[in-house]
C-alpha cells in the first residue's frame, strides 16, 4: 500500500465477535414452525451479514416478518451473554490499533442495541470512536450499498484510500469497495476465504494479527 492507513471499519457478528452460533439458533427457533425440515444451519450461512428483514422474508416466504423478528429478537437477547464472545486476537488487535492512533469503526447490520450491548460485554467498547458506530438504525441502504462505509467514514472525518474495511461476509466486501475503501475478509468467515476472494476482497488474513502489516504497525 502507498499511502499510511489512518482508520480501520470493522463488521461486527462474524468478523470480531463470534456470536455465530447465537444467530444461527435464534434464526431456528424462530422459523422452527415456519420453514419446514430439512431447514437447517447450512440455509442460513450463505446470507449472513445480510439485514435481518431480508433474511427472514427470503427464508420464510413471508412480506410481513414483524413478528419472527420479535420472536428472533427475543431469543437473541435472551441468550446474548452465554453465546458471544471475541474472536482470538481481537482484543489485543483493537488495543493496540488504538494505541497507535489508528481510528476504529464498526459497521454492522445489526441493530445499535445488541451491537453496543455486544462491545461493552465483550470489553471492546473503549476501543471505538464513539461518532464511528454505524448500525442499521442509522441508514437508509444497508450494506451492500456503500451508505453505510461511506457515512462511518465521513464520521470519523476518514479517507476512504486509508480507510480499511474488515468483514466476513460477501455485503461487507460490496459495501467496501463500492465505498472506495479497501476491503479485507477474514478468513474465519463461515463462508469461507473463497467465496470473499471470489467477490473482490483485496486481502485475507487468518489472524486478526495480520491486520499489523495491512496497516503498517511493527510490534
Amino acid at each position: 500500500m502507498t499511502l499510511a492507513i489512518r482508520t480501520v471499519l470493522f463488521d461486527l457478528d462474524g468478523t470480531i465477535l463470534d456470536t455465530n452460533e447465537l444467530i444461527i439458533h435464534s434464526f431456528l427457533h424462530a422459523l422452527q414452525e415456519i420453514v419446514p425440515p430439512p431447514f437447517s444451519r447450512e440455509h442460513i450461512i450463505p446470507s449472513m451479514g445480510e439485514p435481518l428483514h431480508v433474511q427472514m422474508q427470503k427464508f420464510s416466504g413471508q412480506e410481513d416478518v414483524s413478528q419472527l423478528i420479535a420472536v428472533y429478537r427475543e431469543v437473541n437477547l435472551r441468550m446474548h451473554d452465554e453465546y458471544v464472545k471475541p474472536f482470538p486476537g481481537v482484543k489485543e488487535v483493537l488495543a493496540n490499533l488504538h494505541a497507535a492512533g489508528i481510528q476504529i469503526g464498526i459497521v454492522t447490520t445489526k441493530m445499535r442495541l445488541t451491537t453496543e450491548r455486544g462491545l461493552h460485554y465483550t470489553g471492546l467498547y473503549d476501543y471505538i470512536h464513539p461518532d464511528g458506530i454505524v448500525t442499521i438504525d442509522d441508514v437508509t441502504h444497508p450494506k451492500p450499498h456503500p451508505e453505510p462505509v461511506l457515512m462511518a467514514v465521513k464520521a470519523l472525518g476518514a479517507d476512504p484510500a486509508t480507510t480499511i474495511m474488515v468483514g466476513d461476509s460477501i455485503v461487507d466486501i460490496q459495501s467496501a469497495e463500492a465505498a472506495g475503501t479497501i476491503s479485507v475478509g477474514v478468513a474465519w468467515s463461515l463462508k469461507g476465504e473463497a467465496v470473499l476472494t471470489e467477490y473482490g476482497a483485496r486481502h485475507i488474513i487468518h489472524d486478526m494479527r495480520d491486520l499489523y502489516a495491512l496497516v503498517g504497525l511493527e510490534l
